[in-house]
């Protein structure tokens, strides 16, 4: 018998999260998380659940029934949008304008549905005429997907624009809003999106492992009037639903009862704080970082009218090395960034605002940073000069 590995609790480093992803965990969601652990079937853990659906419902402005989180991250949230949606020969129209769209894109392989692939460049929000012309095109093309805010450039594309142009061209639509929920607009009734997932870690301040999705009506017919089944047993709806059926539960799968007590109390959070006012803080924050990083000569990549204020792409100057300036950024000042995805890699740097990391001090201890990490590369900065930037923006 081998002798047992000499290894001690894990004891993470103290980061500030300002990447794409995940974001800074609020304590209260911690300490939710360490509460005991009970049985996935407890009637008293049912009634968090149903808790839960109100709470995902208010987030996603939805009176959808099928509004749960899925038990698995962000990935498998779009999975059990295309598994369910997609059958064999369906033909998807998918909008990619960064790494996000190509894997929609490859679910639909995946599905073995039919792909008409629609592409714009990278830091480019979808463009509504290419759109058009492709689902003019394809009048048989049963789905449109695309990312609401593309987490590889931080760009935004107009969700109720796209979906009315589906909508009238008797498509359903498939949204990405893993970036996007809970730190921008997004109002899935208003807008009429048919199926939608998103993910815990970003917006909505959780840890990552849980998707949140929602399902509207014409999705769930489609689902229901499927010819084959879902390609997926654990990720299909119809055995699904059982689970998460108020009236009388049935079980599916032993659910991370923790995470979801994480994710309870984060969505509890979104509602004290308001929609309206979350939105309005990654605004303010967005403004007075982007004050700063313009003192420092830096400069976006997406236009204003398209930018995330919560994922903001800074463009690497020549001269300047972009996985340095991370590391510096991590390992002289803890502070996490990201690095670009695909074909921006080494060509811009990702600095998020999510969450409970969308505050003015992480903004202020993110510039001071940079200033030094620059200055070190023999980037000409003036000390004190980014954070004044953002204090005015701020006043």
């Amino acid at each position: 018998m081998s002798n047992a590995p000499r290894i001690s609790s894990f004891q993470p480093p103290k980061r500030i999260l300002l990447g794409p992803g995940p974001s800074d965990v609020h304590q209260r969601v911690l300490e939710a998380m360490a509460r005991p652990t009970v049985g996935h079937l407890d009637p008293r853990f049912s009634e968090m659940m149903d808790e839960m659906k109100t709470l995902l419902r208010y987030a996603f402005q939805t009176e959808n029934a099928l509004t749960f989180p899925v038990s698995a991250p962000g990935s498998v949230g779009m999975e059990s949008c295309f598994v369910n949606l997609v059958e064999p020969g369906d033909k998807v129209i998918v909008c990619a304008n960064g790494v996000f769209g190509r894997r929609m894109a490859e679910n639909v392989k995946r599905t073995r549905g039919e792909l008409v692939l629609v592409e714009d460049a990278w830091g480019k929000p979808v463009d509504p005429h290419k759109v058009e012309d492709a689902l003019k095109a394809h009048p048989d093309a049963k789905i449109l997907a695309f990312v609401h805010a593309e987490t590889s450039t931080g760009a935004q594309s107009d969700v109720k624009l796209l979906t009315e142009i589906a909508h009238r061209h008797g498509a359903l639509v498939i949204v990405d809003a893993v970036t996007s929920l809970g730190c921008v607009p997004l109002l899935v009734d208003e807008w009429g999106v048919d199926a939608i997932y998103s993910g815990s870690q970003k917006g909505l301040s959780c840890t990552p492992g849980l998707s949140p999705v929602s399902f509207g009506e014409r999705a769930v017919a489609k689902i229901k009037a499927r010819q084959t089944p879902v390609q997926s047993w654990f990720m299909d709806l119809n055995l699904v639903l059982g689970y998460w059926d108020d009236a009388k539960r049935t079980y599916h799968h032993t659910s991370p009862i923790n995470a979801l007590y994480g994710l309870h109390e984060a969505l509890v959070m979104l509602a004290e704080e308001g929609l309206e006012a979350a939105w309005a803080r990654y605004r303010r924050n967005h403004l007075a970082l982007l004050a700063g990083l313009q003192a420092l000569g830096l400069e976006l990549l997406v236009e204003e009218s398209a930018r995330l204020p919560q994922l903001n792409a800074v463009v690497v100057p020549e001269g300047l090395s972009e996985p340095q300036v991370r590391a510096d950024m991590l390992n002289l000042h803890g502070i996490e960034i990201g690095a670009g995805l695909g074909d921006l890699a080494g060509k811009i740097f990702r600095i998020g605002l999510m969450g409970n990391s969308s505050t003015p001090a992480n903004v202020k201890a993110c510039l001071t940073a940079l200033e030094s990490v620059l200055a070190t590369q023999g980037w000409k900065v003036e000390p004190g000069k980014a954070v004044a930037a953002a204090e005015r923006a701020w006043a």
